[in-house]
């Protein structure tokens, strides 16, 4: 009976020794490698023992159960898992002009491909986001959050999210991108602002508790008068690179 309880004791410690792990790994790396201008992928690309720290994340964001973890604990998973798998992805196949190269074709099958692994399932950048993230949560707070590698994204946050956080995070990376980031809103004139596509694409995420523009004024240090035209940035899938 003792050697049964000792047993169960270390399968248990390994198991959140793995946990533990991976989410210290991950943001030793973002840590290292993300910067305010994008992501040192050249560098990253060059450590093989980093590379190897980025695939073993991967691996292990994939089998891990996250069913009865807190709502915050799994969305702050959910949101490190399409990060972590993004930057897998280019720096496997780095260097690179952008996901999927860069055009229109291979970044289709580069999001909608099932070639990812997360919570014990095959799935797709494209159904992470759409199929779990997006309606099971209703936050439409994750969109300054997700980093797609391209340079209109939102910036990639350089700390793993972690259900303490959570909250916090992605009041800041929201404020920051409708404040403060060019790709997110730019003021054309007095009554005129473009904003990021990612404000049309999710609209509807956007729109649940007003209008897109009573959204963006939640946030605004100055808020934009009610009757502003809003037009639409071009979006720029070139890699988010630091420079």
């Amino acid at each position: 009976m003792r050697i049964l309880t000792t047993l169960i004791t270390i399968i248990l410690t390994s198991t959140i020794s793995l946990k533990a792990d991976w989410k210290s790994d991950y943001d030793e790396l973002l840590q290292k490698y993300v910067t305010k201008s994008g992501v040192k992928y050249h560098a990253w690309h060059q450590s093989k023992l980093d590379r190897r720290k980025i695939n073993g994340v991967v691996e292990r964001i994939g089998i891990e159960d996250v069913s009865k973890e807190s709502r915050d604990a799994q969305l702050a998973y959910y949101l490190n898992a399409y990060n972590a798998w993004i930057l897998h992805k280019i720096l496997e196949t780095y260097p690179t002009n952008g996901p999927g190269g860069g055009g229109f074709f291979g970044r289709t099958r580069f999001f909608r491909s099932k070639s990812i692994h997360v919570a014990g399932q095959k799935t797709s950048f494209h159904l992470l986001e759409n199929d779990a993230i997006r309606p099971e949560f209703s936050e439409p707070r994750v969109h300054f959050a997700l980093n797609c590698a391209s340079k209109s994204c939102p910036p990639l946050h350089n700390r793993a999210f972690t259900e303490e956080n959570l909250d916090s995070t992605l009041n800041q990376l929201t404020k920051a991108f409708i404040n403060q980031n060019p790709f997110g809103i730019k003021r054309e004139n007095s009554k005129t602002i473009r904003i990021s596509k990612i404000f049309n694409w999710y609209e509807a995420d956007f729109e649940k508790k007003g209008t897109v523009l009573s959204y963006i004024n939640r946030f605004r240090k100055t808020p934009f008068p009610e009757d502003t035209e809003i037009q639409f940035q071009d979006y720029q899938w070139t890699l988010n690179e630091a420079k």
